[in-house]
């Protein structure tokens, strides 16, 4: 077995990777660029070389730079995770004229599957049923309109190198083809060094479910289940699932047999994903293989017990697989949540800051509960501009999909996360989204069901009155303990009352609270109790509470009069007063939010890569106005009416902070 593995990657991955290397024995070396530099991988490693500066173009993905690392250390064998140079054919022909060996497939097939294009003519060729596209290169944008009119719009741009939602765009009409297709080509370029765009027939209302497939050089190859990836925003996914509540036993046969049978077609050899588009009669049609580790990989993981790590380590030592195809069992189900760097209340766009908080829910392995965090992040770690927005992967596992749906939304009630925008509430609000506890989802989920984005949850009667009683008894208590402070004057002595006004959700609602040393009774005005008994103190940032014998986890933040409570999707500000303090309260006037009508806002942190107008020019509406960078996603800026430009105020390269202004207008 190898004694040394350098792992070529960052984040998250870099850490799951030295976990099952350090459990087999063997030694880590980790690389970092200038932005890497006390990171979580870093620190883990037994080893660390210094590789370049932040942009991965710079360092990351520079094959001399990497090799420079291997030769420094003596690493044995080189884990390329996945992104950066993970399906690289130059980068594993390196390794193997250096006589290093890779961790994952061999280089033709890499080169045959790993290439979008290659791939699908590849499967066109064994005979599998593919999607409508036209697989050759595209020279410029003009071809890019003219073969998305003959394939038919709408029409999906993707990059040939790929993944992880990078360089992927849908275009409905010429206009977005144009602009998909050069905006396709940049991102693929900045990302994976290759800016080969090709493009498909975008499958409206489709599932996306993927078969992970193992593989060794002896000519044995098995396939572990499938995963339904259908929850994606921008083609990214972002809760993913094992096995898919869609499938049927035959079917799922019917897929592994073929993904099987088309990743020993290239002599595959190691952990590979192959996936598919899912109609609703369970029609499937390949999409594209990817030669790596995929990102949602725990979740089969979880369901049949196999360390993928392991088992592509040791296929790279040229082992033989110990695993045959009838020993692989499907266990109970895992779902995982991809925690993100983006603000859900501002279009999902990119968050970078530092995390002031940082405590995800204790990881758990018992008989009916399985809680996972797989992460590359740490409490006072920085979140970068240079790289993809994933914070941590968090995954649970239950007997059957409603208890691990059930665990998972515990776990996120129990995530604590403060100093940038993420995506937390949003997760949340999903857990309860009757689309997706009913397993009838498609990859339009977030599209159908957000279509204005998303703007927190509104609670239900009874999950109001159960906050709003938790609140209240949490203010008796913090009530009484400002009474207890040591110096007051003996004749000044505070009393608290009972009656108390919880305004919440803009309503105020009257309550009454009846304590004792077990807890609180709270009354209301329309006959209903709520008991409630914590040990929660003031200053704790999470409350686990029991209400009426249910457990209630609310992530709470200290504010005049009250509480900000999280819970459930929902982020609300909660007021407890006295009935005068209530009856003020009603006759102060509301805060005006200011003017921003005739400011055009960067919507968040990033990097400026052209700016479409100019001062004097008329737009109209839907017209680009920018094109801001960030976290290696390139966003055009829409005029959202007809207006003249006045001032512009950044130009290409300009690095801007949220709520910079780009443009005025008249």
């Amino acid at each position: 077995m190898f004694k040394k593995i350098l792992i070529a990657n960052r984040g998250e991955i870099a850490c799951r990777v030295i976990k099952s290397a350090r459990a087999m024995g063997i030694k880590t070396v980790a690389i970092y660029s200038d932005a890497d530099r006390n990171a979580l991988h870093v620190k883990m490693a037994d080893e660390a070389v210094h590789i370049g500066p932040p942009p991965a173009n710079q360092s990351y993905i520079v094959i001399d730079k990497v090799m420079d690392a291997i030769r420094q250390t003596g690493a044995e064998a080189v884990h390329p995770g996945y992104g950066f140079l993970s399906e690289n054919s130059k980068f594993a022909e390196a390794l193997a004229a250096e006589g290093v060996a890779f961790v994952g497939p061999p280089v033709g097939a890499i080169e045959k599957m790993g290439d979008k294009i290659t791939s699908k003519k590849i499967a066109q060729e064994a005979g599998v049923s593919t999607v409508p596209g036209y697989m050759g290169l595209i020279e410029d944008a003009d071809e890019a309109v003219k073969i998305s009119n003959e394939v038919g719009y709408p029409v999906m741009l993707k990059a040939s190198a790929g993944g992880g939602g990078k360089g992927m765009r849908i275009a409905w009409n010429d206009e977005e083809a144009r602009e998909g297709f050069q905006s396709s080509k940049n991102e693929a370029k900045n990302s994976f060094g290759d800016d080969r765009i090709f493009i498909e027939k975008f499958v409206t209302q489709p599932r996306h479910i993927e078969i992970q497939v193992l593989c060794d050089s002896h000519g044995n190859g098995i396939y572990l289940g499938e995963r339904e990836c259908s929850i994606q925003r921008r083609q990214q996914k972002v809760i993913e699932e094992a096995p898919s509540p869609f499938l049927d036993e035959e079917t799922r046969k019917r897929m592994g047999d073929q993904a099987v049978a088309l990743a020993q077609a290239v002599d595959y050899a190691s952990a590979g994903t192959v996936e598919f588009i899912v109609d609703g009669d369970k029609n499937f049609y390949f999409l594209e293989m990817n030669t790596r580790l995929q990102v949602e990989h725990p979740v089969t993981e979880m369901i049949t017990g196999v360390d993928l790590v392991e088992q592509m380590i040791r296929v790279a030592n040229g082992e033989e697989l110990t695993i045959k195809q009838e020993d692989v069992k499907l266990n109970g189900w895992a779902i995982e949540s991809r925690l993100y760097a983006e603000d859900p209340y501002r279009g999902f766009l990119p968050s970078i800051g530092r995390l002031v908080k940082y405590r995800p829910p204790e990881e758990l392995v018992q008989a009916d509960e399985v809680v996972r965090n797989d992460t590359g992040v740490f409490e006072g770690g920085e979140i970068s501009m240079y790289y993809d927005p994933m914070i941590a992967k968090l995954c649970t596992w239950g007997p059957d999909r409603a208890t691990a749906i059930e665990h998972m939304r515990n776990a996120l009630d129990g995530f604590e996360l403060e100093g940038i925008g993420h995506n937390l509430p949003f997760l949340s609000a999903v857990m309860d989204h009757p689309k997706f506890t009913s397993g009838e989802m498609t990859t339009a989920f977030i599209e159908e069901e957000y279509p204005d984005g998303f703007e927190g949850v509104e609670l239900d009667r009874d999950a109001i009155q159960r906050i709003a009683a938790s609140a209240a008894a949490m203010h008796r208590v913090a009530e009484i303990r400002r009474t207890r402070v040591s110096g007051r004057m003996s004749n000044h002595e505070r009393k608290v009352g009972a009656e108390w006004v919880v305004n919440i959700q803009g309503e105020d609602i009257p309550v009454e609270i009846e304590a004792d040393h077990d807890g609180s009774t709270v009354h209301f005005d329309d006959g209903r109790t709520h008991r409630v008994a914590s040990d929660w103190t003031p200053g704790d940032s999470l409350a686990r509470l029991n209400v009426d014998g249910s457990p209630l986890v609310l992530k709470v933040e200290k504010i005049t009069q009250g509480f900000r409570i999280r819970s459930r999707g929902a982020d609300l500000i909660v007021r407890v007063r006295s009935p005068r303090q209530a009856e003020l309260a009603a006759l102060m006037p509301e805060k005006v939010a200011p003017d921003t009508s005739r400011l055009l806002l960067c919507p968040m942190p990033g990097l400026i890569v052209n700016v479409a107008v100019a001062v004097g020019d008329e737009v109209q509406e839907g017209q680009t106005l920018c094109t801001v960078e960030a976290m290696k996603m390139e966003n055009i800026l829409r005029a959202e009416k007809k207006a003249v430009v006045s001032k512009v105020n950044a130009a290409a390269g300009d690095s801007l902070a949220v709520d910079d202004v780009i443009l005025e207008f008249e």
